[in-house]
């Protein structure tokens, strides 16, 4: 059994695809994944499973919320190796660092795009696109920001998620 890191994306927002994580959790334990465990309604999922490939496993979450639930819901699934070098990867400093976003890209975006994306600056606002995320700080805070998810999503043409720093730090404690 390996260890997975499930991350849904806009549910549980302002009265939106809602969730229930105890839901979910019994959901997913009934469709063969073993320890599920969630932290806070914004989807995030710790769970075990004896299948090795990750689109698989996005891809048996997306269906099941889609069955369940009616409505879908982009799904990235990492390793726990995964998150833990993205996380400990991060570019910036320690102060910015605990202040900054993750964007978690579905796929490593093209070149081209990333060279796209990275035309675009506003002041007080960092980003540093490394493979498959996309760190990023903003001295007003991401909810203040012009960069989101969906700016990334749209320009780098893959799916994408954030989380913050004490997300980050929570989901690397639960997989230890």
């Amino acid at each position: 059994m390996e260890t997975y890191i499930a991350l849904l994306r806009g549910i549980n927002v302002g009265g939106h695809k809602k969730v229930p994580m105890a839901t979910l959790r019994e959901l997913l334990t009934n469709s063969g994944f073993e320890n599920v465990k969630t932290y806070i309604q914004s989807g995030n999922i710790v769970l075990q499973s004896s299948e090795n490939n990750t689109k698989i496993i996005e891809n048996i979450i997306s269906e099941i919320i889609r069955s369940h639930f009616k409505f879908e819901v982009p799904v990235l699934v990492k390793t726990k190796e995964e998150l833990a070098h993205i996380f400990y990867n991060c570019p910036f400093k320690k102060i910015e660092k605990q202040k900054s976003y993750f964007i978690l890209l579905q796929e490593i975006p093209n070149k081209d795009l990333v060279t796209l994306a990275l035309k675009k600056e506003y002041k007080a606002e960092t980003f540093k696109i490394i493979n498959n995320c996309i760190y990023f700080y903003s001295e007003a805070g991401y909810g203040k920001s012009k960069f989101n998810a969906n700016y990334f999503e749209r320009i780098l043409k893959t799916a994408a998620t954030a989380r913050n720093y004490n997300t980050m730090v929570k989901l690397l404690s639960l997989v230890k």
